[in-house]
């Protein structure tokens, strides 16, 4: 079993988390200071060195001004595309 900073969904989803940060043009030091913490707390969260809470996500997404939903819809579609993809390749090799 994978830790939990290391499942391959969680990675996902803060892939996810930094996509949306820099299509929104916002650097870490400026979602830092939206959060009303450090740059290298977002550090973290992004490389998954701390793990964040369903509080924090949606924190993250409103202070990206994003709705939360938005975020965790392209994660969804993210990761059903990449079920779809690896059991298509299961199915391949039989």
């Amino acid at each position: 079993m994978y830790r939990s900073t290391h499942n391959p969904n969680y990675q996902l989803l803060l892939s996810v988390l930094t996509s949306t940060r820099k299509r929104m043009g916002v650097s870490q030091v400026e979602l830092a200071q939206r959060l009303g913490n450090t740059q290298t707390f977002v550090s973290k969260c992004e490389r998954g060195e701390r793990r964040i809470d369903a509080v924090e996500l949606v924190e993250f997404a409103e202070a990206l001004g994003v709705a939360p939903l938005e975020v965790l819809a392209e994660y969804l579609e993210r990761r059903d595309s990449n079920l779809f993809a690896a059991s298509k390749k299961t199915r391949s090799r039989s």
